[in-house]
């Protein structure tokens, strides 16, 4: 059984074929999915799968590249509310995803506000009782630095889409994080983050699509979806010596451990 513990199966690049999709994935022994919000929009579309499917739970949270225009949409504490209100849905598995992201953003202002939400948000995944999605892209220092003064061992999650080095991952594992691993695992160029699955221990390490993103090879470049993920179990596997069964196995466990799910 495979869990993708990060897909946005909201997104538009599902709009034509997502029931067929998605109904298909139990047969392939995709067992259990986390939908993310990003946006706005996506925390409504978000919570609807979750109530079709069994199997679908959700994650809510504003992405930092999608605040300035969730904003521009909705007053400040109307759309905290709105937030919280999702996370105290009955098949929430996470605030999500968070975090900061400077790669397009270069305004000092608007890197404020991303650090602003990121508190924000931690907090109140402290106050839910609920881990966190956390994406940084460009931002490995602030990300650290928020992390530490919120205490995030405390709180628990993921560090999605892994980007960074070994000694930046240490710093993550050491608080008790789990680093999510998708299909970037299967690119020539992911020294960075083939070195990190190499020093971390299988029991820190969940999979994860991020579809219709980063599709793994020999798919890169196309849409992605959870039928791709035994690729990356493949590529784990090879990288940390052990069986694909055995990657299946334990990242479903520790997905389960994430997410809180007994299952």
């Amino acid at each position: 059984m495979i869990f993708d513990t990060h897909a946005h199966y909201e997104d538009r690049q599902f709009d034509d074929d997502r029931e067929a999709l998605l109904a298909s994935l139990p047969e392939h022994g995709i067992t259990r999915i986390v939908n993310v919000s990003s946006t706005l929009e996506s925390l409504e579309k978000t919570r609807r799968l979750t109530e079709e499917y069994d199997w679908i739970r959700g994650a809510y949270g504003l992405h930092p590249e999608e605040l300035t225009d969730a904003l521009s949409q909705c007053p400040e504490t109307e759309l905290q509310n709105r937030v919280r209100a999702c996370c105290r849905l009955p098949k929430t598995a996470a605030v999500g995803e968070i975090g900061l992201d400077y790669y397009w953003e270069k305004d000092p202002e608007k890197r404020n506000l991303q650090q602003t939400w990121f508190r924000s948000q931690l907090r109140l995944a402290r106050e839910e009782n609920l881990p966190v999605i956390i994406h940084t892209r460009d931002a490995a220092e602030d990300t650290l630095c928020i992390a530490k003064e919120e205490n995030l061992g405390e709180i628990g999650g993921v560090m999605h889409c892994w980007p960074y080095s070994v000694e930046m991952a240490r710093e993550y594992l050491n608080m008790g994080l789990f680093l999510g691993i998708g299909g970037v695992v299967t690119f020539k160029n992911a020294r960075k983050l083939k070195e990190s699955v190499a020093y971390a221990p299988l029991e820190s390490l969940v999979l994860e699509t991020d579809c219709p993103y980063l599709a793994p090879v020999p798919h890169r470049g196309k849409r992605n979806c959870s039928l791709y993920l035994p690729l990356v179990v493949e590529a784990i596997a090879d990288i940390k010596g052990v069986t694909p069964g055995e990657v299946e196995a334990v990242t479903f466990e520790n997905a389960c451990r994430l997410y809180r799910i007994k299952e």
